[in-house]
């Protein structure tokens, strides 16, 4: 036999054929503490999928999360009933590929992209991964733009531009949702992204019917997790909400993206990181809270050639009306305004209950003309006075010609309390929104 007859005999033999199947890897697990499952003998990076068999018909898929020496720490998808020690681990593909086109349009899905609405399966023939594209910051396009929300206080003293990222803080039961709803149905977008993240079970339905309606829903996607999911699963819900907004801001279209809300987005990754051993860092949340919370943030916005948007509106639920809690601190850092719902106002029938001076949009003063400009600022400086004021002016220590400004105040406050209030089904546009807070700036005609 020749030396080349012989090598193509010894490769043969040590090299296994390419139609053998490969050997499938198991691992099984050791142990179960809260929401963390520790499994070894496996080799699986963080993010890859594992399917946890529990018996003949019962699988559960779960994520890696971490791991330690050769412990792996995975946490599951749904809910784990019937979990032994010793039960099989079977590693899937890493990441897992999610449903994207126009066939999401008037669905909605949960976190991992599966139909909620028994209207059957998605007409969807494109997928992609959670993990969205990463934009150049010189890259994208300035907001230039106005847009129109609906709602006359927003409009023409905290006016919103294409592109933008804004924060609806309040405290629970003030009015963030119901505001939500109001711009959803009025805000001028091609297409609307709702998230309805770690919120009431009840209130999925509620918003569907009562905020978008058949009309809303047909150029909507909804992603709904609400409070009974696993973390896991409402991190993921916030992920692929932002990354259908992403696929259509590509197709050019102008998305309104709304998030209710942010914090149960850090609450879920706070019940992740803790599970597996990340030491609290500020006020029981790990640092990597707010390392996810820009990640998340910064893929909304406009794209690089200025043709596609994502506006988005997220809602920061602040723990006993602490505007210093560290996420509402966190997101009021990186969004491009804040929007604060008072509850006191709430409480004195004021809705929306917007506090004008605690309120700012930081693209405003480059999408309106100076006049626009000039009367957002004599507004709130008429407002401020007032309030500065308010309890002198309540018990009539207040002598009138004291100070101009808080006269004219005075006078005025009727009508510019009038102004921020507005109807659940009322919508005002940019210019109507203008006029009426030129009017309500007006002084009054002196009696003849």
């Amino acid at each position: 036999m020749s030396r080349p007859d012989l090598s193509q005999t010894i490769k043969s033999l040590v090299s296994p054929s390419l139609s053998e199947p490969k050997p499938r890897i198991e691992g099984r697990i050791t142990r179960l503490i809260g929401l963390t499952i520790e499994a070894v003998g496996l080799q699986v990076a963080v993010g890859d999928n594992c399917l946890i068999i529990l018996s003949a018909t019962h699988e559960i898929e779960a994520e890696v999360v971490g791991f330690s020496g050769d412990r792996i720490y995975l946490m599951p998808l749904h809910a784990v009933e019937g979990l032994s020690a010793g039960a099989k681990v079977v590693p899937l593909r890493a990441g897992r590929d999610v449903p994207v086109g126009f066939g999401l349009l008037g669905r909605v899905l949960n976190g991992v992209g599966e139909p909620l609405d028994g209207k059957g399966p998605l007409d969807c023939q494109q997928s992609t991964t959670l993990a969205g594209e990463v934009i150049n910051p010189l890259s994208r396009f300035p907001i230039v733009n106005t847009l129109d929300v609906g709602i006359k206080a927003i409009n023409a003293l905290l006016t919103v531009g294409k592109g933008q990222r804004l924060g609806l803080f309040a405290g629970s039961g003030v009015g963030k949702s119901v505001l939500l709803g109001m711009m959803t149905r009025a805000t001028e977008a091609d297409i609307t992204i709702v998230g309805l993240i770690g919120e009431r079970g009840r209130e999925v339905k509620e918003f569907i019917d009562h905020n978008l309606g058949a009309e809303g829903l047909a150029r909507s996607v909804v992603v709904a997790s609400p409070a009974d999911d696993s973390p896991l699963m409402r991190l993921r819900a916030s992920q692929l909400a932002t990354r259908i907004a992403e696929y259509f801001r590509a197709q050019g279209k102008n998305v309104l993206l709304l998030m209710d809300s942010l914090t149960r987005y850090a609450q879920a990754q706070r019940e992740i990181a803790l599970a597996i051993g990340e030491p609290p860092a500020t006020k029981g949340y790990p640092p990597s809270v707010f390392a996810k919370l820009p990640k998340i943030v910064e893929r909304a916005g406009n794209d690089a050639t200025g043709e596609g948007s994502i506006t988005a509106f997220y809602t920061v639920l602040t723990e006993g009306d602490d505007q210093q809690d560290p996420v509402a601190d966190a997101a009021r850092a990186i969004l491009d305004g804040h929007i604060v719902l008072s509850r006191r106002l709430a409480e004195q029938g004021h809705y929306p209950a917007i506090d004008v001076e605690a309120s700012i949009s930081r693209a405003m003063p480059q999408i309106v003309t100076q006049e626009h400009m000039a009367a957002a600022m004599r507004f709130k400086q008429l407002f401020s006075k007032f309030q500065q004021n308010e309890d002198l002016i309540a018990v009539g220590a207040y002598v009138r010609g004291s100070d101009p400004t808080t006269d004219f105040a005075i006078e005025r406050m009727p009508t510019m309390q009038q102004f921020l209030q507005q109807g659940l089904h009322d919508a005002y546009d940019v210019d109507g929104s203008l006029k009426m807070l030129t009017m309500a700036l007006q002084p009054s005609e002196p009696p003849r």
